[in-house]
């Protein structure tokens, strides 16, 4: 559902946003025919007005890697639905990104749904990049689009160890130089989350979404039993989730000097300046653990 709260327009108005990136709908397989479906589409619940918005579409990659998927098919009716929710929201969109972790088990679907969508819909099409993506190009291949936006997050396991798999400099170092290399243009997206990876018995039984340690070191529930890990005193509820006695939250968040950091580390690897700096995502839970003006600080870097 799209509603802005009175803080998120507040920050959209004092960075002077322009472009919101909406997510308007998944894409998975019907649990019983392996036949694509979408998931959760949008509800607008407010006018974006004033905004120019580029409908965001996540592919699956467990839907790109059938092997008789009927890819026009697919293409056109991802396109259909997309102007279906245009439509009834009178919203006129001159760009679509496409969100898809693709392998190389289904790069040829996946490069060919492209294609096959491009055509279709006679827009401008960007492309989410992994760091791997950009990496090994030349065996993942690059997807006939306009323009890739490299996804800067989300870079190592969800698992019970001290890691943060949000983000981890080490391992984003591995893939900087070779954003020389990346023929294709790229824009940057970073994350402004946090989620809490929970533990039971040292194994990883969910990712909990909106807790951050600021949250937790509150809550008379949970103590912190170092800067990451926080236990569960006894059994208890918290939003709605079970957690029994001894159970494990990891906090994985972002901080402002992360931010920078990745910004400082990407400009120092770029062969050309990215035109948009896109932040995941818009959320007052999210917006309340940033300064105000943390996010020009972080495109000033560029």
């Amino acid at each position: 559902m799209l509603k802005f709260s009175k803080a998120e327009k507040e920050v959209l108005n004092e960075n002077n946003v322009q472009k919101l990136y909406v997510r308007y709908f998944d894409i998975g397989l019907h649990p019983e025919s392996d036949f694509p479906i979408p998931i959760s589409p949008i509800r607008f619940q407010e006018k974006p007005k004033g905004y120019t918005v580029v409908p965001v579409v996540f592919i699956q990659n467990k839907v790109m890697l059938q092997a008789n998927l009927d890819i026009e098919n697919l293409a056109q009716k991802t396109f259909d639905f997309i102007e279906q929710i245009n439509f009834k929201n009178k919203i006129s969109c001159q760009e679509i990104q496409i969100d898809c972790d693709w392998t190389l088990k289904s790069k040829e679907n996946y490069l060919k749904f492209i294609e096959v969508f491009k055509k279709l819909s006679k827009k401008k099409l960007s492309a989410t990049i992994r760091l791997h993506q950009v990496k090994y190009f030349k065996k993942t291949k690059i997807p006939n689009v306009d323009s890739g936006v490299l996804m800067y997050y989300n870079m190592g396991s969800i698992a019970p160890d001290s890691l943060n798999s949000i983000y981890d400099q080490k391992v984003a170092e591995r893939y900087l130089k070779s954003l020389k290399r990346y023929p294709l243009h790229l824009d940057f997206a970073f994350p402004i989350y946090s989620w809490g990876v929970h533990i039971r018995e040292n194994k990883v039984i969910g990712l909990r979404a909106k807790i951050n340690s600021a949250m937790l070191g509150k809550d008379p529930n949970f103590e912190k039993v170092s800067s990451i890990f926080f236990r569960a005193k006894h059994s208890n509820y918290k939003n709605g989730v079970f957690y029994e006695k001894n159970d494990l939250l990891k906090i994985e968040e972002i901080k402002a000097e992360d931010l920078k950091e990745m910004a400082e580390d990407l400009q120092d690897n770029l062969v050309e300046k990215p035109n948009e700096i896109i932040f995941y995502d818009l959320d007052e839970f999210n917006l309340n653990n940033y300064e105000k003006n943390i996010f020009e600080q972080v495109i000033s870097c560029f």
